[in-house]
Protein backbone atom coordinates (compact mmCIF):
# COMPACT_ATOMS: atom_id res chain seq x y z
CA UNK A 1 0.00 0.00 0.00
CA UNK A 2 1.68 3.64 1.21
CA UNK A 3 0.84 7.17 1.05
CA UNK A 4 -0.05 6.88 -2.93
CA UNK A 5 -3.59 4.30 -1.88
CA UNK A 6 -4.31 7.40 0.89
CA UNK A 7 -6.88 10.12 -0.65
CA UNK A 8 -4.79 13.24 0.62
CA UNK A 9 -6.44 16.92 1.30
CA UNK A 10 -4.58 19.97 2.14
CA UNK A 11 -5.86 21.98 5.29
CA UNK A 12 -5.44 25.93 4.07
CA UNK A 13 -5.24 26.72 7.32
CA UNK A 14 -1.70 25.51 8.05
CA UNK A 15 -0.68 25.24 4.89
CA UNK A 16 -0.12 28.11 2.20
CA UNK A 17 -0.70 30.83 4.80
CA UNK A 18 2.23 33.11 3.06
CA UNK A 19 -0.26 34.03 0.75
CA UNK A 20 -4.35 35.77 1.20
CA UNK A 21 -7.16 33.38 1.56
CA UNK A 22 -8.93 33.92 -1.64
CA UNK A 23 -5.43 32.23 -3.67
CA UNK A 24 -4.92 29.69 -1.66
CA UNK A 25 -7.48 27.36 -3.24
CA UNK A 26 -5.72 27.38 -6.71
CA UNK A 27 -2.19 27.35 -4.82
CA UNK A 28 -3.42 23.38 -3.37
CA UNK A 29 -4.89 23.25 -7.60
CA UNK A 30 -1.45 24.60 -8.89
CA UNK A 31 0.65 21.69 -6.38
CA UNK A 32 -1.81 19.04 -7.85
CA UNK A 33 -4.48 18.59 -5.14
CA UNK A 34 -8.00 18.68 -5.55
CA UNK A 35 -9.25 18.29 -2.21
CA UNK A 36 -9.48 21.00 0.55
CA UNK A 37 -10.07 21.50 4.10
CA UNK A 38 -10.11 24.52 6.41
CA UNK A 39 -10.20 25.70 9.52
CA UNK A 40 -13.11 28.46 10.26
CA UNK A 41 -11.40 31.40 8.24
CA UNK A 42 -12.72 34.15 9.87
CA UNK A 43 -11.44 34.68 13.58
CA UNK A 44 -12.85 37.77 13.68
CA UNK A 45 -16.07 36.96 12.63
CA UNK A 46 -18.45 33.89 13.24
CA UNK A 47 -21.56 35.61 10.58
CA UNK A 48 -19.26 37.31 8.36
CA UNK A 49 -20.70 39.31 5.20
CA UNK A 50 -22.10 37.38 2.23
CA UNK A 51 -19.69 38.67 0.30
CA UNK A 52 -16.91 37.77 2.22
CA UNK A 53 -18.22 33.99 1.91
CA UNK A 54 -19.45 34.17 -1.68
CA UNK A 55 -15.42 35.57 -2.61
CA UNK A 56 -14.08 32.27 -0.91
CA UNK A 57 -16.86 30.06 -2.66
CA UNK A 58 -16.16 31.36 -6.09
CA UNK A 59 -11.94 30.96 -4.96
CA UNK A 60 -12.74 26.92 -4.34
CA UNK A 61 -15.12 26.40 -7.15
CA UNK A 62 -12.90 28.41 -9.50
CA UNK A 63 -9.56 26.35 -8.50
CA UNK A 64 -11.99 22.86 -9.20
CA UNK A 65 -11.00 21.68 -5.87
CA UNK A 66 -13.41 19.98 -3.13
CA UNK A 67 -13.74 21.43 0.23
CA UNK A 68 -13.77 18.24 2.16
CA UNK A 69 -13.59 19.25 5.74
CA UNK A 70 -14.58 22.68 7.68
CA UNK A 71 -14.61 23.98 10.77
CA UNK A 72 -17.00 25.76 13.03
CA UNK A 73 -16.19 28.79 14.71
CA UNK A 74 -13.60 28.23 17.43
CA UNK A 75 -12.30 31.16 18.27
CA UNK A 76 -9.15 32.41 17.94
CA UNK A 77 -6.87 29.97 15.45
CA UNK A 78 -4.09 30.25 15.19
CA UNK A 79 -3.60 31.86 18.46
CA UNK A 80 -4.94 30.76 22.14
CA UNK A 81 -7.83 29.47 21.68
CA UNK A 82 -8.84 26.07 21.72
CA UNK A 83 -12.58 26.05 20.41
CA UNK A 84 -15.51 28.13 21.89
CA UNK A 85 -18.69 25.69 22.18
CA UNK A 86 -17.81 25.10 26.21
CA UNK A 87 -16.63 28.57 26.78
CA UNK A 88 -19.48 30.51 28.39
CA UNK A 89 -20.73 33.88 27.59
CA UNK A 90 -20.15 35.54 24.01
CA UNK A 91 -17.51 32.70 22.67
CA UNK A 92 -20.15 30.05 22.78
CA UNK A 93 -22.83 32.38 21.80
CA UNK A 94 -20.64 33.45 19.01
CA UNK A 95 -20.54 29.53 18.21
CA UNK A 96 -24.22 29.16 18.07
CA UNK A 97 -24.52 32.11 16.03
CA UNK A 98 -22.04 29.97 13.17
CA UNK A 99 -23.29 27.30 13.19
CA UNK A 100 -26.14 27.28 10.80
CA UNK A 101 -23.92 29.96 8.43
CA UNK A 102 -20.81 27.05 8.79
CA UNK A 103 -23.20 24.03 7.91
CA UNK A 104 -24.85 26.55 4.77
CA UNK A 105 -21.15 27.43 3.33
CA UNK A 106 -20.17 23.61 3.66
CA UNK A 107 -22.83 22.35 2.06
CA UNK A 108 -23.08 25.24 -0.95
CA UNK A 109 -19.78 23.51 -1.82
CA UNK A 110 -20.93 19.37 -0.95
CA UNK A 111 -18.51 19.83 1.86
CA UNK A 112 -19.41 16.50 4.00
CA UNK A 113 -17.46 16.87 7.60
CA UNK A 114 -17.73 19.65 10.12
CA UNK A 115 -15.27 19.73 13.23
CA UNK A 116 -16.72 21.36 16.20
CA UNK A 117 -13.54 21.79 18.61
CA UNK A 118 -14.55 21.87 21.80
CA UNK A 119 -12.99 24.27 23.84
CA UNK A 120 -10.43 25.09 26.61
CA UNK A 121 -11.13 25.13 30.79
CA UNK A 122 -11.98 28.52 31.72
CA UNK A 123 -10.58 29.91 35.32
CA UNK A 124 -13.25 29.76 37.66
CA UNK A 125 -15.76 27.97 35.83
CA UNK A 126 -16.93 24.35 37.30
CA UNK A 127 -15.89 21.63 34.35
CA UNK A 128 -19.01 19.93 34.71
CA UNK A 129 -21.23 22.84 33.64
CA UNK A 130 -18.59 23.69 30.76
CA UNK A 131 -19.18 19.84 29.64
CA UNK A 132 -22.98 20.53 30.02
CA UNK A 133 -22.91 23.26 28.02
CA UNK A 134 -21.06 21.93 25.22
CA UNK A 135 -22.97 18.78 24.85
CA UNK A 136 -26.07 21.12 24.48
CA UNK A 137 -24.19 23.21 21.42
CA UNK A 138 -22.54 19.61 20.01
CA UNK A 139 -26.28 18.54 19.94
CA UNK A 140 -27.23 21.61 17.93
CA UNK A 141 -23.88 20.83 15.50
CA UNK A 142 -25.09 17.74 15.08
CA UNK A 143 -28.43 18.20 13.97
CA UNK A 144 -26.71 21.32 11.64
CA UNK A 145 -24.78 18.83 9.94
CA UNK A 146 -27.49 16.25 9.38
CA UNK A 147 -29.60 18.73 8.08
CA UNK A 148 -26.47 18.66 5.26
CA UNK A 149 -25.93 15.22 4.98
CA UNK A 150 -22.22 15.72 7.13
CA UNK A 151 -21.09 14.35 10.11
CA UNK A 152 -20.30 15.82 13.27
CA UNK A 153 -16.05 15.51 13.97
CA UNK A 154 -14.89 15.36 17.58
CA UNK A 155 -11.09 15.94 17.70
CA UNK A 156 -8.44 15.54 20.71
CA UNK A 157 -5.97 17.79 21.25
CA UNK A 158 -2.51 17.52 23.05
CA UNK A 159 -1.86 18.81 26.36
CA UNK A 160 1.79 19.55 26.15
CA UNK A 161 0.32 22.61 23.58
CA UNK A 162 -3.09 23.02 24.24
CA UNK A 163 -2.99 22.29 28.79
CA UNK A 164 -6.38 23.90 29.02
CA UNK A 165 -8.40 21.66 26.39
CA UNK A 166 -9.74 18.57 28.12
CA UNK A 167 -10.10 16.32 25.45
CA UNK A 168 -6.30 15.22 24.79
CA UNK A 169 -6.68 11.51 24.48
CA UNK A 170 -8.79 9.22 21.98
CA UNK A 171 -10.56 7.86 24.86
CA UNK A 172 -11.73 11.34 26.05
CA UNK A 173 -13.17 12.58 22.15
CA UNK A 174 -14.72 8.82 22.42
CA UNK A 175 -16.44 9.84 25.42
CA UNK A 176 -18.26 12.98 23.51
CA UNK A 177 -18.88 11.25 20.55
CA UNK A 178 -20.53 8.28 22.28
CA UNK A 179 -22.69 11.55 24.51
CA UNK A 180 -23.97 13.32 21.05
CA UNK A 181 -24.87 10.15 19.55
CA UNK A 182 -26.80 8.99 22.40
CA UNK A 183 -28.44 12.80 22.68
CA UNK A 184 -29.45 13.16 19.30
CA UNK A 185 -30.04 9.48 18.05
CA UNK A 186 -28.42 10.56 14.55
CA UNK A 187 -25.46 8.60 14.96
CA UNK A 188 -23.36 10.87 12.61
CA UNK A 189 -21.15 12.13 15.39
CA UNK A 190 -17.38 10.71 14.84
CA UNK A 191 -13.90 10.80 15.95
CA UNK A 192 -11.46 12.65 14.12
CA UNK A 193 -8.24 10.92 14.56
CA UNK A 194 -5.11 13.60 14.37
CA UNK A 195 -1.71 11.35 14.62
CA UNK A 196 0.21 14.03 15.50
CA UNK A 197 -1.97 15.32 18.82
CA UNK A 198 -2.20 11.36 19.77
CA UNK A 199 1.37 11.30 19.52
CA UNK A 200 1.87 14.28 21.69
CA UNK A 201 0.07 12.86 24.22
CA UNK A 202 1.94 9.14 24.05
CA UNK A 203 -0.75 7.09 23.00
CA UNK A 204 -0.14 3.70 21.20
CA UNK A 205 -1.24 4.35 17.70
CA UNK A 206 -1.61 0.99 16.48
CA UNK A 207 -4.31 0.68 19.47
CA UNK A 208 -6.05 3.55 18.68
CA UNK A 209 -6.32 3.03 15.16
CA UNK A 210 -7.18 -0.55 16.45
CA UNK A 211 -9.71 0.64 18.78
CA UNK A 212 -11.38 3.19 17.01
CA UNK A 213 -11.20 3.44 12.81
CA UNK A 214 -14.48 2.45 12.23
CA UNK A 215 -16.38 5.74 14.31
CA UNK A 216 -13.86 7.73 12.81
CA UNK A 217 -14.48 10.24 10.58
CA UNK A 218 -11.53 12.27 9.24
CA UNK A 219 -7.57 11.69 9.85
CA UNK A 220 -5.23 14.47 9.65
CA UNK A 221 -1.71 14.07 9.79
CA UNK A 222 1.84 15.91 10.69
CA UNK A 223 5.37 14.30 11.45
CA UNK A 224 6.47 14.51 15.39
CA UNK A 225 8.56 16.30 16.45
CA UNK A 226 8.28 19.28 15.21
CA UNK A 227 4.48 18.85 13.14
CA UNK A 228 6.54 19.54 9.96
CA UNK A 229 5.96 17.07 6.84
CA UNK A 230 6.00 12.96 6.61
CA UNK A 231 9.63 12.21 6.96
CA UNK A 232 11.01 15.34 9.02
CA UNK A 233 10.30 13.65 12.44
CA UNK A 234 10.18 9.83 13.62
CA UNK A 235 6.13 9.11 12.83
CA UNK A 236 5.88 5.83 11.18
CA UNK A 237 3.17 7.72 9.00
CA UNK A 238 2.93 5.48 6.08
CA UNK A 239 2.52 2.52 8.25
CA UNK A 240 0.15 3.61 10.40
CA UNK A 241 -2.08 4.63 7.18
CA UNK A 242 -1.81 1.54 5.95
CA UNK A 243 -3.56 0.35 9.41
CA UNK A 244 -6.03 2.53 8.95
CA UNK A 245 -6.49 0.98 5.64
CA UNK A 246 -6.53 -2.04 6.76
CA UNK A 247 -8.88 -1.59 9.56
CA UNK A 248 -11.43 -0.25 6.88
CA UNK A 249 -10.97 3.27 6.86
CA UNK A 250 -11.28 4.85 3.20
CA UNK A 251 -11.62 8.31 3.92
CA UNK A 252 -9.83 11.61 3.78
CA UNK A 253 -6.90 12.22 5.41
CA UNK A 254 -5.73 16.06 5.98
CA UNK A 255 -2.38 17.37 5.85
CA UNK A 256 -2.21 19.90 8.91
CA UNK A 257 1.25 20.32 8.98
CA UNK A 258 3.78 23.47 8.69
CA UNK A 259 5.71 23.52 5.33
CA UNK A 260 9.17 25.00 7.23
CA UNK A 261 10.73 27.61 5.87
CA UNK A 262 10.11 27.09 2.30
CA UNK A 263 6.93 28.11 0.37
CA UNK A 264 4.63 25.57 1.10
CA UNK A 265 4.46 24.42 -2.60
CA UNK A 266 7.67 23.02 -1.57
CA UNK A 267 6.26 21.27 0.99
CA UNK A 268 4.99 18.10 -0.48
CA UNK A 269 7.95 16.33 -1.46
CA UNK A 270 6.76 13.06 -0.09
CA UNK A 271 4.16 13.15 -1.65
CA UNK A 272 4.09 11.55 -5.36
CA UNK A 273 2.82 13.95 -8.04
CA UNK A 274 0.11 10.99 -9.28
CA UNK A 275 -0.70 10.63 -5.73
CA UNK A 276 -2.03 14.32 -4.63
CA UNK A 277 -5.33 13.96 -7.19
CA UNK A 278 -8.22 12.46 -5.31
CA UNK A 279 -9.51 9.09 -6.84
Amino acid sequence: MGFADQRFNVNLSILFTELPLLERPAAAAAAGFTAVELWWPWADSPTPERSRLDALKKAIEDAEVRLTGLNFYAGQLPGPDRGALSVPGEESEKFRANVDVAADFAQSLGCKALNALYGNRVDGVDPAAQDALALENLVLAARAAERIGAVLLVEALNKPESPLYPLVSAPSAMEVVDAVDAATGLGNARFLMDLYHLSMNGEDLPSVIKGYASRTGHVQIADNPGRGAPGTGSLPLEDLLDRLAEAGYDGWVGLEYKPGDAPSADAFGWLPAHARAAR
